[in-house]
């Protein structure tokens, strides 16, 4: 497998499958402005290799992503800064959505916050079996408007749904293949062969049939996001500037 970028997005080729990898481990590989625009570099260099077919979608070390660094969220009180995280984040949304080669998320570890929405953006999710899912917007006092209010109404029950974002709540791997949330569970030691295997079964798939399923699949996924994105990005945007998020922001970060 040849690798081919030396940052916090690593991408590796391994003949027709893209190994892409969320490589910021010493932070939990959470993600800063720049890695927002690092990523949706990295998955249109994806979309436009000709000799791409499927892409696994990893965070390196033991962990998958969890969400936003907290050390730059203070700077959200910046209209500025807000305002442009949160167009990057629609951006990010939108580009998964609509994104052409099928996407399979190798959750090797927590996916938390952004890290859980950006694996249920993906088209296949396999987990370790000591992953676990949290979207953790409301637990800080944020609108779960990145992800969570659009993907886990499709995948399980609204009632379901509704109990994990208003709570915050982990849901293990086990748990999550059994919701819906998640295809199948490996022992983390199997994860990553267990993803190339079934992304060059899929790879091998005739690429025309493939994407084009794809694109007809995803077809729900996009009418839902044109329903709920516009009011939940704003939403999550507003809550930045809230006395209770930050109350929250330092209550976490004094632990």
């Amino acid at each position: 497998m040849n690798e081919r970028t030396p940052n916090e997005v690593r991408i590796e080729v391994d003949g027709p499958v893209r190994l892409v990898t969320i490589d910021r481990p010493h932070r939990r590989n959470t993600f800063t402005d720049e890695l927002h625009d690092d990523f949706r570099k990295a998955m249109a260099d994806v979309a436009d290799d000709r000799d791409a077919r499927v892409v696994v979608l990893t965070g390196g070390g033991s962990v998958f992503s969890y969400g936003g660094d907290l050390e730059f969220i203070p700077n959200l009180t910046d209209a500025h800064v807000r305002r442009r995280m949160m167009q990057s984040a629609r951006h990010l949304i939108d580009q998964m959505v609509d994104f052409p080669l099928p996407v399979i998320a190798a959750v090797n570890g927590p996916a938390v916050g952004l890290g859980c929405s950006l694996a249920m953006l993906c088209d296949i999710v396999l987990m370790a079996e000591d992953a676990y899912l949290a979207d953790t917007h409301v637990a800080l006092g944020v609108v779960a408007g990145d992800g969570g209010a659009l993907c886990f109404p499709l995948m399980t029950s609204l009632l379901k749904a509704k109990e994990y974002l208003f709570t915050g709540a982990r849901i293990p791997a086990a748990k999550a293949e059994a919701l819906g949330l998640a295809n199948r569970v490996y022992p983390t030691s199997e994860l990553r062969a267990a993803a190339l295997t079934l992304a060059h079964e899929i790879g091998a798939m005739p690429w025309q049939a493939l994407q084009d399923t794809k694109r007809a699949v995803n077809l729900h996924l996009k009418h839902a996001a044109a329903l709920v994105n516009d009011f939940a990005i704003h939403a999550e945007a507003e809550s930045f500037s809230r006395p209770e998020f930050l109350a929250q922001i330092e209550r976490v970060q004094r632990r």
